[in-house]
């Protein structure tokens, strides 16, 4: 079991972080016997989908309903494979903007190392 601090430095992320992440119902820890929060390996692995999620500019109102779907049991797998295929989706666009503009800059980079003789 992991306390808030140890998992906050686990992750790189703040302790305000995991406490909004309870707050909107996304990860919910367990309880100590004085009411602190503990965090086992499950959650651990949650969290790190979570972090991945958030890093792929997943909206966290969808993180929140694919965390609401996932604790409501395996009658919503359709609808969590739903989010999560749209959301790769995205990703892949994302990827072939991103491609599309790296393929431009460095364009552009080579021809003012051809201008400057580089």
């Amino acid at each position: 079991m992991h306390t808030i601090g140890e998992v906050a430095e686990l992750f790189g992320i703040s302790t305000h972080t995991l406490r909004y992440y309870e707050k909107e119902q996304i990860i919910i820890p367990l309880r100590d016997a004085s009411g602190d929060r503990r965090y086992n390996e499950s959650h651990l692995k949650w969290l790190q989908f979570v972090i991945k999620l958030k890093e792929t500019q997943m909206p966290i109102a969808i993180i929140k309903k694919y965390a609401s779907l996932f604790q409501e049991g395996e009658h919503t797998a359709a609808e969590r494979l739903k989010l999560l295929e749209e959301h790769k989706e995205a990703i892949q666009q994302q990827m072939h903007t991103l491609h599309a503009a790296d393929q431009m800059l460095e364009n552009k980079i080579t021809a003012y190392r051809v201008l400057i003789g580089k």
